[in-house]
């Protein structure tokens, strides 16, 4: 199978822009962050577009966005964690490229991103909404061609793993 992009998908703080950008230089790639080309276009934080707009607007941007940037090659794309839940968005992935889930315990997720504050859906009780959303979103990742658990893992195994199971060691 010939690899013309690399896309991570997965929950917030299990890497994805991290280990994405590591990843895009090893390749020598470009690295593309679904979220930070939407606020690029949008010339506003995802959080003032949920405030704003609602989280429906900001779904319909995110599924313009990924279209656009799964028409590139050699590109190491960071998806925002709840970008798989539009069926659009999962074929664009998969159509034009190798899907990689990034996994991680719940506990972890929230070591992770308890200081983010840049988060819309974490609002309130940072550990009950992070239970819900990943109970929500239990088969959401289960369509990626490989499936990574980064709990223990540092950013460079995560990267060797990949790169191994996707051929391109």
């Amino acid at each position: 199978m010939r690899v013309d992009n690399l896309v991570l998908v997965g929950f917030m703080g299990t890497g994805k822009s991290t280990v994405g950008k590591r990843l895009a230089e090893r390749l020598e790639w470009k690295f593309r962050d679904s979220d930070a080309v939407l606020e690029n276009d949008a010339k506003t934080s995802i959080s003032e577009l949920f405030r704003m707009k609602g989280e429906d607007y900001f779904r319909a941007l995110e599924t313009k966005t990924i279209a656009r940037i799964m028409t590139g090659r050699h590109q190491v794309v960071a998806t925002g964690g709840g970008a798989v839940l539009a069926e659009a968005n999962r074929t664009s992935m998969m159509d034009n490229g190798l899907v990689i889930a990034l996994q991680a315990t719940a506990q972890t997720i929230i070591e992770r991103v308890k200081k983010d504050t840049n988060r819309p859906l974490l609002q309130g009780n940072l550990e009950e909404r992070v239970h819900t959303l990943i109970e929500q979103r239990k088969t959401a990742y289960d369509f990626a061609h490989i499936k990574i658990d980064t709990t223990s893992m540092s950013e460079d195994e995560i990267v060797e793993s990949i790169l191994l199971q996707a051929g391109l060691a």
